[in-house]
């Protein structure tokens, strides 16, 4: 049985778990907990899988440069989340990220790389807040961090490989469809 790529993504943003990546839904440990916070929470998931998936649909060099971008910026913004107040906008700029990454695959926006980049980081700026602002009690913080790049990375690359079965297998449809989904799920996220 062969499947398609938009039945794939359709399939992972069913399977999503609800947004349980905040404080309190950690397993023990730095590392672990720092792995499961993306994944636990379907803003970070849908997020980071857009990211790639936009990054991969471009292609070129934005494939590898948009995604190093949002990771360099998670670091920055969690390093900032583990020793300032937890700033209250962070879930509507998580939510936004969801609702704006969604709209770029949509509309097969083919930023100039710089620009694909700035956007990226600022994006991430909000998932890393959340990050380090939920470092679990006892945990360490290098580990953590660790856990929440190496989860954050595989999410990314899952989106690339999307993207780039979407953009050469998949009508343009398919392609505005899981865009539109993951955009419409950030508007679900910020409303509610």
């Amino acid at each position: 049985m062969k499947i398609s790529a938009f039945g794939a993504a359709t399939a992972l943003v069913l399977a999503a778990t609800p947004a349980l990546a905040h404080v309190g839904h950690h397993p023990t440990g730095g590392f672990l907990a720092g792995l499961a916070h993306p994944i636990l929470g379907i803003d970070h998931v849908l997020a980071m899988i857009a990211v790639g998936l936009w990054a991969g649909l471009v292609g070129g060099r934005a494939t590898l440069a948009w995604p190093a971008a949002f990771l360099a910026a998670m670091i920055a913004a969690a390093l900032a989340g583990m020793v300032g107040p937890w700033i209250p906008w962070t879930e509507a700029a998580i939510a936004g990220s969801v609702a704006a990454l969604g709209l770029a695959v949509a509309l097969r926006l083919a930023a100039p790389l710089a620009i694909g980049a700035v956007l990226c980081g600022a994006f991430a700026a909000a998932h890393g807040y959340a990050h380090g602002a939920e470092l679990p009690l006892g945990a360490s913080a290098g580990w953590y961090v660790g856990g929440f790049l190496v989860a954050t990375a595989a999410l990314h690359a899952l989106g690339i490989a999307l993207g780039r079965a979407l953009g050469r297998d998949a009508p343009a449809w398919a392609t505005r469809g899981a865009g539109g989904a993951v955009a419409l799920a950030g508007v679900v996220l910020l409303v509610g």
